[in-house]
């Protein structure tokens, strides 16, 4: 008897240390994802390597992490779902369309897990046509809203959110207005033109139906812009809005507006390029219209990354939101993903946005559908969608170098920043690191990652991308 037990008490300390020798090892290991366009490697694992104790010195710069130092948490990466995109997507044979958005939004080893989506409130430029949820015959207008519908969209990007949120029920929504309808307007037209003074109730009353009228389809919206770039009137459909319209606009009609119907969709202004941060601080600085925002939005066709820090230090207690930028048809692997790397996977995150949203998913071989007259003909999507045929494009690629591993919850953290090697680095919510790393320079990059006591010697080609997970 007492043979037996001794040997069962054996076997048990010998399964313990085994399985305490593997976690050992587990958490002293870096995995690499690596992306090098040059060499035409796209998203791929590299080899697991032992994360070891620091050695003695090399002159091989180093990129020093810093646990304890902690800025904000992330919302997530992803894209604007256009009334294209999922117009080309409900297209796919069941099957095909299953699988894709697995691979798109499922959070398992082998998908990207996308983890914020960006809608358009009625139709982007990058819709087939131009509409409102409560388009009128001319010289009618509405101003009960008893017409309001959500129309189109109840054909495709309804539909494709509702297998989205079947894959990953956590998913955030943003949604930005291009336009009212056109009775709201001073021009009566789908482009351009500013909302007139009389409809501003009637238009913060077309925000509450909206989240509304999504809520009884099941889906959230987390949060909407006032605006989709209120500084460029010239998409179709499009909106002229001062930053001091704007303000008014929440203060006296949309913010109150969302109280009383007691909604919890946050408020986010301006929702334009970097060239002007002065247009939402300026809102911000009003005490009475600040209490109902909650952040800026952002894009970078025009002005430096830096401004979000420059928005951010004007009030820290708001949210910074990158919420749009585009890729040109046909894409260039080589220069796109550098760029957007370094300027908004890093560039944003390293100055306080919580989001980084790419324009846009999804669109066929022709960049279609598009408005007429005003409507992006050339912005290539993440993913083109030519019959059955899916071809991954340069911003699927930097969305899923952040997105599979920064998981929303995830807090940025303190690292250096070295000389042609930009980085930002981050604390996942199950207690992981995530370092996002880009060699900038011409020639390829020998550095040294540290953290804590450990030390771990890297190597990226001209061009290349890491993200280092430990």
């Amino acid at each position: 008897m007492m043979e037996r037990i001794s040997r069962f008490l054996l076997l048990q300390f010998l399964v313990s240390f085994v399985s305490f020798s593997g976690n050992t090892q587990q958490e002293n290991t870096i995995q690499q994802w690596l992306t090098d366009p040059v060499n035409a490697i796209f998203f791929k694992q590299q080899p697991t390597q032992l994360f070891g104790t620091i050695k003695a010195a090399n002159t091989d710069p180093v990129i020093s992490i810093d646990n304890a130092i902690r800025f904000q948490s992330m919302d997530g990466f992803g894209f604007a779902l256009t009334g294209g995109s999922a117009s080309n997507i409900i297209k796919l044979k069941p099957n095909e369309r299953a699988s894709l958005l697995r691979e798109l939004f499922a959070t398992d080893k082998n998908n990207i897990g996308i983890s914020y989506l960006r809608l358009s409130i009625g139709a982007s430029d990058l819709n087939k046509f131009v509409f409102s949820y409560d388009d009128m015959p001319e010289d009618e207008k509405d101003e009960e809203l008893h017409h309001f519908n959500l129309g189109p969209d109840k054909k495709d990007v309804i539909p494709v959110l509702k297998e989205i949120l079947a894959i990953n029920p956590t998913i955030k929504i943003l949604a930005s207005p291009w336009s009212p309808p056109v009775w709201m307007k001073n021009n009566n037209s789908t482009r351009g033109g500013n909302l007139q003074p009389a409809y501003y109730q009637v238009y913060a009353k077309y925000f509450v139906k909206y989240i509304l009228a999504m809520r009884k389809n099941g889906i959230r919206i987390d949060a909407i812009t006032v605006q989709n770039e209120p500084l460029h009137p010239g998409n179709n459909p499009s909106l002229f809005m001062e930053a001091k319209e704007q303000a008014f606009f929440v203060r006296h009609y949309l913010g109150p507006a969302f109280q009383d119907a007691m909604l919890t969709t946050k408020i986010i202004i301006y929702d334009h390029n970097a060239d002007k941060p002065e247009y939402p601080i300026s809102i911000l600085n009003d005490p009475d219209t600040r209490k109902y925002i909650d952040g800026s939005a952002f894009h970078l066709y025009a002005g430096n990354i830096e401004a979000l820090s420059q928005v951010h230090e004007a009030h820290p207690d708001k949210n910074i939101y990158f919420t749009e930028q585009w890729i040109g048809a046909p894409g260039n692997f080589a220069k796109d993903i550098p760029y957007h790397i370094e300027n908004l996977i890093i560039g944003a995150s390293r100055h306080w946005s919580k989001t980084v949203i790419e324009w846009n998913l999804a669109a066929d071989e022709n960049q279609k559908p598009h408005t007429d007259k005003g409507g992006c003909t050339s912005c290539l999507g993440a993913i083109t969608i030519s019959k059955n045929k899916i071809i991954r494009n340069p911003a699927y690629y930097i969305i899923a170098h952040a997105a599979k591993f920064v998981r929303p919850g995830s807090i940025r953290i303190a690292s250096n920043m070295v000389v042609g090697l930009p980085n930002v680095a981050f604390i996942t919510p199950n207690g992981k690191n995530a370092l996002i790393v880009l060699n900038n320079s011409t020639a390829t990059r020998v550095f040294n990652i540290v953290s804590k006591n450990k030390q771990q010697s890297c190597q990226l080609a001209a061009g290349a991308v890491a993200t280092f997970i430990w």
